[in-house]
């Protein structure tokens, strides 16, 4: 998972990867913005994402400012 900019999708999002597929996430409500991922794997990066929110949200103010994330924890 990774964070990006912001100019494809205003709201605070990730991309995350699995095998052949790409998504856009929601930080906020952890849903698909673009792209497709199966549903296991969406379940493990909503439930990622609902347990580093914060940090996410922290991580996205700095890419957004041109400033480097920092790396947060895989599950």
């Amino acid at each position: 998972m990774y964070l990006i900019d912001n100019k494809h999708h205003h709201a605070p999002h990730i991309h995350a990867r699995y095998a052949e597929f790409e998504a856009s996430v929601s930080i906020s409500e952890g849903e698909i913005l673009a792209g497709e991922l199966p549903k296991k794997q969406l379940r493990l990066v909503q439930a990622w994402i609902e347990l580093h929110r914060d940090e996410l949200i922290a991580d996205w103010e700095l890419a957004i400012s041109g400033e480097s994330p920092y790396k947060i924890a895989p599950l």
